[in-house]
């Protein structure tokens, strides 16, 4: 018998996978209760912004991977884009380089709530009550805090006391940070989301008419209404160590709605891998797939220096080319037919050699040269923000003062599937709005400040996120599900999992439970937007000899903390009905449910 963390759940009726037990209980709670996987996927979600501040929270953003049973899979964006006052002028005018990585610059339109409501109203079948009542109770009523959150609010309560009052407030009541697996309770948010239900009750009985109804109020109602005065007045210290006011008003809120669009695939190995489009990073995922088909992996150890080396080499390709290609095809040429071509990829394939590149190498589109020029030089630039500020948004397994994201995986008995990886409006990215208990994000810090990119800062444009969930389906009729946080990370780990599990057909925890690694090559998504040539980052569990080969190869290693590196879920239907599920032990956090 092979030893795993933890056992792969396997049911008939559902699984619900999250990045906190509570999350996953609640979610496995609303199929208990006849709900489907949309229903839970909204109350887990919600609840995820209430038990992990830190990682998430209701002006965030959100994409979500969906396939209802017998249909097509589709996506939904809740990645709003910049305000209409986000210019490059405006920006340009407050004398920086950088868009910081917290504060009111930082901030684009809220997103996560409607995106949320969109699936409610169009695919769920409970009321805006019934899956926001989990939520409620735990903000009103106290949850206990996890020791990650707790410390995260104690290294930030001397800077919260100073220059974000409304966050200490909401996050230290009384002066004190609250104590570990202590009851914490967020009062002004769950008097946020009741407000939001009866705002809903007010239009009648109709369950979508009530979902609408408070969308209207998020977007143009109250909640729309405090942020849009605390911005008119608000001028606060960022993590550029400056005091910036935001330009986000109510009109661009009211403006704003989520939307659906078809995701965007690649074949593997019997496999048809969807992913969102170019406005995020998941097609990095498909260009590495493409990339790896033409080496036989199947012949690698998975857990030795060989797979470890050809697989970094092949996301330092893709990532570049995320780099210089990437951002809202609504705003921007993204050649993505011309990135996932064999034509391409086999050349690609062939630029892996016997040691590490340190070198930055995007593709060369035809027409669009000048932006792998661009990137180039953009990775060699010092932008002199190096000593970033504690609340930089970044992987939170690296520290506990930094920001990250959450995911979750839900499979019902009907055979409906949604995975989303929520993200934004973390507790360090901004001040709370007075009277609504949660902050607003910081993903304009994606944005670049010089002209020509499909990245540049624009009004109405979607920043070039890194939020990435994925739906898997197979030939043989098995369907999947899976994510992860971790920022840039977050197609590399899910990369390495999928391969292990297509190559050698680990079970779902055994995949969770194998050893991580993460290239830190190419630029980085979140402030100070530092590149790291050569250098990546690796589980000890791989052993000596695999670490020194791979240094022998060229790599600069870093050696993380033992299990520390990646926070996958996954669930999966086989094509018998049996449902699995798994969540990785990593933090001690996430969880999968079912039966």
């Amino acid at each position: 018998m092979t030893f795993t963390t933890r056992p792969e759940i396997r049911g008939t009726f559902g699984v619900a996978t999250s990045t906190h037990w509570i999350a996953s209980a609640v979610g496995m709670s609303i199929l208990e209760r006849g709900g489907n996987a949309f229903d839970a996927a909204v109350a887990t979600a919600i609840t995820l912004q209430v038990v992990e501040p830190h990682l998430n929270g209701p002006a965030g953003d959100m994409p979500a991977i969906f396939q209802k049973a017998g249909e097509d899979v589709q996506v939904i964006c809740a990645q709003a884009p910049a305000p209409a006052g986000a210019t490059l002028e405006h920006y340009r005018a407050q004398g920086l380089e950088l868009i910081p990585g917290s504060g009111l610059l930082a901030t684009v339109i809220p997103g996560a709530f409607d995106g949320w409501m969109l699936m409610l109203r169009d695919h769920g079948t409970m009321t805006l009550r019934e899956v926001l009542e989990p939520a409620i109770g735990y903000a009103r009523d106290g949850h206990p805090v996890l020791p990650r959150v707790a410390n995260t609010i104690a290294g930030l309560a001397e800077y919260f006391a100073e220059h974000w009052p409304s966050s200490a407030e909401v996050w230290t009541p009384g002066g004190k940070a609250p104590e570990p697996n202590a009851l914490f309770q967020n009062h002004d948010l769950a008097r946020t989301y009741e407000q939001l239900v009866e705002a809903g009750e007010m239009s009648g009985d109709e369950r979508t008419a009530q979902i609408d109804a408070a969308r209207n109020a998020w977007s143009a109602g109250f909640v729309a209404e405090a942020i849009d005065t605390y911005l008119q007045e608000a001028n606060v210290m960022d993590v550029s160590g400056s005091k910036h006011r935001g330009v986000l008003t109510m009109s661009d809120m009211a403006g704003w709605e989520a939307t659906y669009e078809p995701s965007l695939s690649y074949e593997y190995h019997g496999w048809t891998v969807h992913k969102t489009g170019p406005w995020s990073q998941g097609p990095v995922l498909l260009q590495a797939l493409a990339i790896l088909k033409h080496h036989d992996l199947a012949a690698m150890d998975p857990m030795g220096a060989d797979f470890v080396h050809t697989v970094i080499e092949a996301m330092k390709l893709a990532y570049a080319d995320r780099e210089a290609y990437y951002g809202d095809p609504l705003h921007s040429e993204i050649p993505m037919e011309h990135l996932l071509s064999d034509n391409y990829n086999v050349e690609r394939a062939k630029m892996i050699g016997t040691k590490a590149s340190t070198e930055q190498r995007p593709g060369r589109v035809p027409g669009l040269e000048h932006q792998a020029d661009a990137y180039i030089a953009r990775a060699a630039r010092d932008f002199g923000a190096a000593d970033a500020a504690p609340q930089e948004p970044t992987m939170a397994h690296l520290t506990e003062k930094r920001g990250d994201t959450v995911h979750l995986d839900i499979i019902d008995r009907w055979g409906n599937m949604v995975a989303a990886t929520p993200s934004g409006g973390w507790l360090q990215s901004n001040p709370v709005v007075p009277g609504l208990g949660f902050p607003l994000n910081s993903r304009a810090q994606m944005f670049w400040l010089e002209d020509g990119l499909p990245t540049t800062l624009a009004p109405g444009r979607r920043p070039r996120t890194t939020l990435t969930p994925s739906l898997a389906t197979h030939t043989d009729g098995r369907r999947m599900v899976f994510g992860t946080p971790g920022g840039d990370q977050q197609d590399q780990w899910q990369l390495i999992w999928f391969l292990r599990f297509v190559h050698w057909n680990m079970e779902l925890q055994a995949c969770m439970d194998a050893p991580l690694f993460h290239s830190m090559h190419f630029q980085g998504s979140f402030y100070p937007r530092e590149a790291k040539p050569g250098e990546m980052m690796l589980e000890p569990s791989f052993g000596k000899d695999v670490i020194a080969d791979l240094r022998t190869r060229g790599h600069t290693v870093h050696v993380a903390e033992p299990w520390s590196v990646g926070r996958l879920t996954a669930a999966l239907r086989d094509p018998d009905g049996i449902l699995r599920a798994a969540a990785t032990p990593r933090l001690m956090q996430a969880y999968a449910v079912g039966r």
